[in-house]
């Protein structure tokens, strides 16, 4: 079954043919990141109109990378929610269309159902059950994987996201959009010891997260100190510092208290190095397994929604190409495929 992906939740377009015996043949991602940055965050109006001009061009891209043509698809998935309203209209009306015109099926996937099972993409892939550490500008998630379609959430976060956090941060220092990678990089430049932020929730006894308290005491030490470039990577070092080790205690906490040993990391802050290396270097000490995707599978794409659809197309897909989105949309209401 050959099926194409459409992904526009947010600031980013990603399309990808994936294929249920051959595994994924191509995929094309174009980022609105330099239209948006002006603005320091995404414009929705923009990004739908960027989706817009995208999506069918993209399309093609991938159909010719994969030596295909738009008659060998067998059916088409496209993220249905959570994401930006506008954006998620542009890749459903695209997908449902395109369906139409081929008498073929569509598919609505859940964005973060996509993140979770991303890392499946990857050989070799981690078996169910694991635990997933679904981290991302707008979520912070620990849940237990059993199979598709049987997630447990076991944490949350009570207010900003990590990702949320890093972006603010990022605003709070003068640096750049998207925040992530900015403060990274500047913290790299930054030296240990010269200040000392607090690792929220640490201690908390559960796995929930709170990053709120740490942007604030980022704020603090923004007006209390001279700010020149050597201060701002101080800081930024200690930022991550304290992300990066409430995230590990909390990854290494749940796969204690599940008694699984597969930890598998999704979303967009999932491509930070400095993540990446203290949750092996945990997961090593504790003769746990971590697995990652791909850094270009971090973020939003097309590949991640190819290969969910794909999942649940193999099981009944309703007829039909009526459509709703869902710009909020808890992943505990998704069941398992039938």
């Amino acid at each position: 079954m050959l099926i194409l992906g459409i992904e526009s939740s947010c600031d980013e377009t990603g399309i990808a043919l994936y294929d249920t015996h051959q595994g994924l043949l191509a995929h094309a991602l174009h980022s609105q990141v330099k239209m948006h940055a002006e603005y320091g965050g995404v414009v929705p109006e923009l990004a739908s109109r960027d989706h817009i001009r995208r999506a069918l061009p993209l399309t093609q891209v991938v159909l010719d990378e994969a030596g295909l043509a738009l008659q060998d698809i067998d059916g088409i998935a496209y993220t249905q929610g959570p994401g930006l309203s506008g954006a998620l209209l542009v890749g459903s009306s695209v997908a449902e269309a395109l369906a139409f015109a081929l008498n073929i099926p569509a598919i609505g996937v859940h964005h973060l159902e996509g993140h979770l099972l991303a890392p499946l993409l990857e050989n070799p892939a981690p078996a169910f059950p694991f635990v997933a550490l679904l981290v991302s500008g707008g979520h912070t998630q620990l849940m237990r994987v059993d199979n598709i379609g049987a997630y447990q959430l076991l944490g949350d976060t009570l207010d900003d996201a990590a990702g949320e956090a890093f972006d603010k941060t990022a605003k709070l220092l003068g640096l750049g959009y998207p925040g992530g990678p900015a403060v990274s990089t500047l913290a790299a430049q930054g030296n240990s010891g010269r200040f000392k932020l607090p690792r929220p929730m640490l201690n908390s006894k559960d796995l929930n997260f709170s990053f709120s308290g740490l942007k604030t005491a980022v704020l603090t030490l923004s007006k209390n100190n001279e700010i020149d470039i050597q201060t701002k990577a101080d800081i930024a070092f200690e930022f991550q510092e304290a992300v990066t080790e409430v995230l590990t205690a909390k990854c290494m906490t749940a796969l204690r208290d599940t008694g699984l040993d597969n930890l598998v990391v999704s979303g967009g802050v999932g491509a930070n190095q400095r993540l990446r290396e203290r949750l092996s270097q945990a997961a090593k000490r504790r003769l746990c397994h971590v697995h990652f995707p791909r850094l270009e599978f971090c973020t939003d794409n097309g590949a991640m929604i190819a290969f969910a659809g794909a999942m649940r197309m193999q099981h009944a897909v309703e007829g039909g190409h009526s459509f709703t989105v869902r710009p909020r949309w808890d992943l505990a209401e998704l069941q398992a495929p039938r």
